[in-house]
């Protein structure tokens, strides 16, 4: 699964860890995530993430 970085703060989304401070279990791939999740550093939306 890819990682993503988001463009605002840096911050890289690594599905192995998932988002378990937001509700989003480890091996959650960034396109499972709910629509409504934001960057738990800077609440940048989704499309503000690149693949790295």
């Amino acid at each position: 699964m890819e990682k993503y970085r988001c463009l605002v703060c840096g911050y890289v989304y690594n599905p192995e860890f998932g988002d378990p401070d937001h509700g989003v279990a480890p091996d959650t791939s960034f396109n499972d995530l709910p629509e409504e999740w934001v960057c738990p550093i800077c609440d940048a939306p989704k499309d503000q993430f690149e693949k790295i």
